[in-house]
């Protein structure tokens, strides 16, 4: 028996969200952390499949202790229009995440650092932040990460299978 744990839906995809991907493609939406190696494991699952990715937080700094200032800093180059280079890089190598190596991140991936460094310390970051963490918390998200494809969560890194699925999206035969 499963136990549900939402108290809402997960929200519609907005104007807030970071979406990338073919705007006719299945959309499927990722609760996660750049600190959680899981994430990462899943991030390179998905890494090309022809997905509408949105991408939502969901940092606790209980669980990783630079949870949400990593995802402050992603946001942070969200406003450079950089998030998604940004969340890559630190996915690709979960070991250097610590300031320096953000710092040393910014011009590889055209983010300028004066910029980054004021941004990632505005409280509006921090708030953007911290709703996506409530919304997903009221979705019922206990793990990262977990992702939605419709309102079916699937926590964990995908398997090949379940990838070819959101890929194939709804009436899939898998899917009857």
């Amino acid at each position: 028996m499963s136990e549900d744990l939402r108290s809402a839906p997960v929200p519609p995809v907005g104007p807030q969200d970071h979406v990338r991907g073919p705007e006719d493609a299945p959309v499927v939406v990722l609760y996660a952390d750049f600190t959680c190696p899981r994430c990462a494991l899943a991030w390179e699952r998905i890494e090309g499949a022809p997905l509408r990715l949105v991408f939502r937080h969901l940092a606790l700094k209980a669980k990783h202790p630079r949870a949400v200032a990593l995802a402050c800093a992603v946001e942070a180059a969200a406003r450079q229009d950089r998030f998604w280079a940004l969340a890559a890089s630190l996915y690709a190598d979960p070991g250097r995440t610590d300031d320096p190596h953000l710092w040393a991140r910014c011009p590889e991936l055209g983010i300028d650092l004066d910029r980054f460094e004021a941004d990632r310390r505005d409280p509006a970051v921090l708030d953007r932040v911290r709703a996506d963490v409530r919304a997903g918390l009221r979705a019922g998200v206990t793990v990262t990460p977990t992702f939605f494809a419709g309102a079916e969560a699937h926590p964990g890194p995908p398997d090949a299978p379940t990838v070819a699925r959101w890929t194939a999206g709804p009436g899939h035969p898998a899917d009857r």
